[in-house]
This record gives structure tokens, C-alpha cells and sequence, in this order.
């Protein structure tokens, strides 16, 4: 028997434990709860964090949803797309990794985007604002 994967297996077999060499993984219930009380936690954190008024800082707070919102990707990936190092032989970590990468990405040119429209487009100061007609 051929330990590679036929290019047209069949889902029942893949599904039932017959796969032909795709170590796919399948959540449990342990794992869909774990990933769903995370996802709940991740989501009322930075939720508490504006309603409540918890830091001074803006820039701290924002920096903290945004690493919050990031782990709350992750953890999606992990607990209810299941990747993991074994399954499809690694390629999925490779997608995690790729993903992550890309998240990052969108992230800090949000951020840049954001942050200059602010300071390009609002120059004035209150001063500045009295004058006008």
C-alpha cells in the first residue's frame, strides 16, 4: 500500500479516518469551547478597554486592541480551522505563518493611513479654528 494520497480521495474516507495520508486536524468539543471562551475573552478585553476608559493613553489603547485583534485571528486559525504543524505535511503552519505576516501588514498600514490623514488632513489648532469665518 502506497503511503501517498490518491488525487481524488474521497471525503467519506477522509472524513471517517481513511485518509491516505492526510493527517488533517479535527476539533473536538474541548477545543471549540477553549477557542470560543478565548474568542469571547479577546473580544470583551479591548471592549472594556474603550467603554471604561481604562488607560490614559490612546495610542496604548489602540495598540492593545490592535495585538489583541491579532491573537483573536490567531486563535481562530488554531481552534476552528484547525492548523497545526501536521496537517497537509506542514503547509498549513505555512499558511498561519503567511497569514500572520499579512495581518501584520494590513495592521501597521492602517495604522500609517490612519495617522497621517490625521495630521495631513486636520492641521489646525483651536487658534486656527477662532479665525475662521
Amino acid at each position: 500500500m502506497s503511503t501517498h494520497a490518491p488525487s481524488h480521495e474521497d471525503a467519506f474516507e477522509a472524513h471517517h479516518g481513511h485518509s491516505h495520508g492526510h493527517d488533517a486536524g479535527h476539533g473536538t468539543l474541548k477545543s471549540y469551547m477553549t477557542g470560543f471562551v478565548l474568542s469571547v475573552i479577546l473580544t470583551a478585553i479591548p471592549f472594556w478597554l474603550v467603554m471604561a476608559d481604562v488607560l490614559d493613553s490612546a495610542v496604548l489603547t489602540a495598540a492593545i486592541i490592535m495585538a489583541l485583534g491579532a491573537l483573536q485571528i490567531v486563535v481562530h486559525m488554531i481552534f476552528f480551522l484547525h492548523m497545526n504543524t501536521r496537517s497537509e505535511g506542514g503547509w498549513t503552519m505555512m499558511a498561519l505563518i503567511f497569514t500572520i505576516l499579512l495581518v501584520a501588514i494590513a495592521l501597521s498600514g492602517s495604522l500609517w493611513v490612519m495617522h497621517h490623514l490625521n495630521t495631513n488632513m486636520m492641521p489646525m489648532s483651536p487658534e486656527m479654528m477662532k479665525n475662521m469665518p
